[in-house]
């Protein structure tokens, strides 16, 4: 920096008479001062020479120390590290010598902030801190209630079917108490008999107080042997100091203790006393220790301070409670009695009466033929009604030996016709009255006939049995026989044996028939085929009355042919020869010549025999097996949707092949397993492209479009259909793809496509996305005035997403938290992720499925207003919502 100011110089003077001060060496000091001030301005001073340097050692001497000290001082004030441990230093003597009034005013509201800072930010340190205070008394409290339910429950059940529990219940009628609590007042009799109160310290006596009538040993020495128990279980199972033992029982003495901050009370009853008990206990060590607690914790001996302990102890042995003396009340029970005797006697006989009419019941429903549809008892009368069959037995008659009387009994009963097979065979022999020669039976619910009748009763019954086919069971007549004369016995014989010649394979009847008793047939017959005279066994016609002529000739069955050709050909033991289909087929391997002799025996038969298929012969010569295993892999591969053999060739014993292949198409290497082909003698090359068969299409277009749920993609007559609802965009992209297709000939049909009405979830979209949960200044938790907007926002999400997904598309929540611009950037990141966090709970809790929410932490990166604005840090503490469909 340059100066505008114009050098200077000192004027020579001499020193003023009047004042002897040397103004020239006042001048040159002031000079000096200002050259060490600011050097820069060194040039304004030319000319004036610099001042004596003793006075600099004076300087030195006179405020050296003074500038030495207050350059540390500044040091120390610029360092704030420094400073603090300076101040740590003072700060505990400060404290200490500071007075206690002035210094808790002064330390309440910084401690009381950092507090609640410190509860804000992490709930569970006041949880730690609480928990070692209060679970044990809440276990200890709960441990007495469900104790106390359960004396109770085992004092009622244990009398309840007692006499004294008949006599008790009658006294809870008459008082209107529980009768839980009359027994408990019969039951626990118990007498509070010492109550001594135990300095916890040093386990020295306090007080002891006894009941009128009680017997005891030295107080001093109970004391001290119930310190001892105390310490014993506590050291010897590692205790908390806090605990102590609570009950001891020895006989029907129980000890029962209460353990307070600086004096043990222990009660010594005598009986069954009940739990509520605990609690008078409990209160006169909570008042023993409200009024003298000073004194009890500064106890040593001396109960001068403590006179008024025995007094409260008083209270406790007097409690008591005696069991009545009342003497037993017969005449109650004796006027029971008279009421249940004969009550007793009248439920006997009328259960009795009723069991003997269920039993009459049961006996009707269980005969053929009668339906029981109701039946009651009403006034000591019984009353049945259904339907009966007219052949059924009478139910009447059934009373007999049952000891219902029959004058009780009112029955009403509609006829009807039972399908049932033995009243249906009943009325088909009273209706058709079958002769001697017949027998109607049942046989597995059908009613039979069989036997011998005239045409005209089998023409009856063909009638009768038509009837019944409408729901009765079936009436098979089919084994009842026409009679008819000896002549058309025989006529009949004759014609089934012919019936049988006919079916026979090899054998054809040309001519037959009967004349004077005489029998004649004529026709062709294959040597292979059965003979006809042996057939007649079984016929019951005489064989000298059969006359026979038959030519030979040779069937073209396929049966016979096979037997030819098996006679003729001698086929290897690694052939077989086989009838399908009505052609004869050989199978397995052969030489060269027995497959050229079946060839040329197929030529024969190829004329008007059936077909001679040999084609699954293999020749037994390596290079032609193996050759028929090249091209049965090649017509494998053929026969692959996506695979197009452009050449194969054999050559050297090696196999050679090329074409197209789609990358969605099976692997043609993998393919070779099971063809026996060695796959080190096979050179394949295959170029990609690109299938048009449908089925690759549709893979293709899955992986493109990924079509929603409601959107199926199925082939029909080559073509590929879309079928469903889907969104506008999806459907448009549908059209884009079909547009494509159409130029490669494949044709992808939309015209089904439906769109899908999202006009309800749009709407319940911008709800959702519109509401904003806001929260407190510091706080991850929303205030109570935000919980009807949770269970608002909780309802519309639910339905959002059952809507969603019967339109067939899935429904995520992004949870978005914000904060505002106070407190460093990084604790603003961490609240607003724990805000979402907060909400995502709260939803879940209200029926949310938590798989469709989503959250993330903005920090102050997406404010809704401006911070500088009135409502903007009130406003940008929020949790938003964003709704996304899938």
């Amino acid at each position: 920096m340059t100066s505008t100011v114009e050098p200077i110089s000192l004027p020579q003077k001499t020193a003023s008479s009047d004042t002897k001060i040397d103004r020239e060496a006042l001048a040159r000091l002031l000079v000096e001062i200002a050259r060490n001030v600011d050097p820069d301005h060194h040039a304004l001073y030319e000319g004036i020479p610099t001042a004596d340097h003793r006075l600099e050692k004076l300087r030195q001497l006179l405020v050296g120390g003074e500038i030495s000290e207050l350059s540390r001082v500044t040091h120390l004030l610029d360092e704030p590290e420094q400073l603090a441990a300076a101040v740590g230093n003072v700060l505990p003597d400060a404290a200490a010598r500071a007075a206690h009034a002035q210094l808790g005013d002064a330390l309440a509201p910084a401690v009381e902030r950092a507090a609640q800072r410190s509860i804000q930010k992490n709930p569970r340190t006041l949880t730690d801190i609480l928990y070692p205070v209060f679970l044990p008394a809440i276990r200890k409290s709960i441990g007495e209630k469900i104790d106390q339910t359960f004396q109770s429950l085992n004092e009622s059940l244990r009398h309840i079917f007692t006499w004294h529990g008949l006599k008790w219940r009658f006294e809870a009628w008459r008082t209107g108490v529980s009768f839980s609590e009359v027994v408990l007042k019969h039951s626990l009799v118990y007498r509070v008999e010492h109550v001594f109160l135990i300095s916890r310290s040093s386990g020295l006596l306090i007080a002891h107080v006894t009941a009128e009538n009680a017997t005891s040993e030295d107080p001093q020495l109970i004391s001290s042997m119930l310190s001892a128990i105390q310490d014993f279980v506590r050291d010897s199972f590692n205790e908390k100091e806090q605990s102590g033992l609570d009950t001891i029982r020895f006989g029907e003495l129980r000890l029962w203790s209460e353990v307070g901050p600086f004096a043990t009370l222990v009660a010594v009853i005598r009986g069954n006393p009940p739990e509520e008990l605990h609690e008078i206990i409990r209160d006169v060590s909570l008042r023993l220790h409200e009024e003298s607690s000073q004194a009890l914790e500064e106890f040593d001996g001396d109960s001068s301070q403590l006179a008024g302990v025995e007094t409260q102890l008083q209270t406790c042995v007097e409690l008591k409670q005696e069991d009545s003396n009342e003497g037993f009340p017969w005449l109650v029970v004796a006027a029971a009695l008279l009421i249940l005797i004969p009550a007793g006697g009248w439920f006997f006989l009328s259960w009795q009466s009723g069991q003997r009419w269920q039993a009459y019941v049961s006996r009707l429903e269980a005969q053929p033929g009668i339906i029981v549809a109701e039946q009651k008892v009403r006034g000591g009368q019984f009353y049945v009604a259904g339907l009966r069959d007219p052949l059924a037995a009478d139910p009447q008659s059934l009373l007999s030996g049952t000891q219902v009387d029959p004058a009780r009994v009112h029955s009403n009963w509609q006829f009807y016709q039972s399908l049932e097979p033995e009243f249906v065979l009943k009325r088909l022999t009273a209706s058709l009255a079958p002769p001697n020669s017949v027998r109607l039976s049942i046989v597995n619910d059908r009613i039979v006939a069989e036997g011998e009748a005239t045409a005209t009763w089998i023409d009856l019954a063909r009638a009768a049995a038509q009837q019944l086919s409408a729901g009765g069971p079936v009436f098979d007549i089919a084994g009842v026989r026409d009679v008819m004369s000896p002549e058309e016995r025989e006529a009949e014989r004759w014609q089934a044996y012919v019936s049988r010649l006919g079916t026979q394979p090899g054998v054809v009847v040309s001519e037959q028939k009967v004349r004077d008793g005489q029998f004649y047939i004529a026709g062709l017959r294959d040597p292979l085929a059965a003979d006809p005279q042996s057939l007649l066994s079984g016929t019951q016609l005489d064989p000298a009355r059969v006359h026979s002529q038959w030519q030979f000739y040779q069937s073209l069955e396929p049966e016979f042919v096979l037997k030819r050709l098996t006679a003729s050909l001698y086929p290897p033991d690694t052939v077989r020869l086989s009838i399908v289909n009505d052609r004869i087929v050989a199978e397995g391997e052969a030489p060269d010549t027995w497959i050229d002799r079946a060839r040329a025996a197929a030529r024969q038969l190829s004329a008007g025999g059936p077909e001679f298929d040999i084609s699954k012969v293999r020749d037994v010569s390596p290079d032609a097996r193996a050759a028929e295993h090249w091209q049965y892999y090649v017509s494998r591969l053929e026969a692959q949707s996506g695979i197009i053999v452009a050449q194969q060739t054999t050559r050297g014993g090696h196999f050679y092949i090329s074409g197209l292949r789609d990358p969605l198409a099976a692997d043609p290497q993998a393919l070779l397993s099971g063809t026996q082909v060695d796959p080190a003698r096979v050179h394949s090359q295959w170029q990609f492209y690109q299938s048009l068969d449908p089925k690759f299409v549709v893979k293709r277009l899955t992986a493109s479009l990924s079509p929603p749920k409601s959107v199926r993609l199925s082939i029909v007559q080559g073509r590929i259909v879309v079928m469903g609802e889907a969104p506008a965009g999806w459907i448009s992209r549908a059209q884009a793809a079909a547009d494509q297709l159409s130029a490669d000939g494949v044709v992808l049909d939309v015209s089904q496509l439906r769109e899908l009405n999202l006009a309800e979830l749009n709407y319940l979209r911008e709800a959702i996305q519109t509401t904003d949960i806001f929260f407190s200044s510091g706080k991850v938790v929303p205030g109570p005035e935000q919980t009807p907007v949770l269970d608002r926002l909780a309802d519309q999400i639910k339905e959002f997403a059952e809507n969603a997904r019967k339109a067939g598309v899935t429904a995520r929540f992004m949870l978005t938290g914000h904060s505002d611009t106070t407190g460093r950037e990084t604790a603003n990141a961490s609240i607003s992720a724990a805000r979402a966090e907060t909400v995502r709970a709260l939803l879940n809790k209200r029926g949310v499925a938590p798989e469709l929410l989503l959250v993330r932490g903005a920090g102050t990166f997406e404010p809704a207003v401006p911070e500088n604005s009135k409502t903007g840090s009130s406003t940008n503490r929020r949790v938003s919502f964003t709704v996304n469909l899938d």
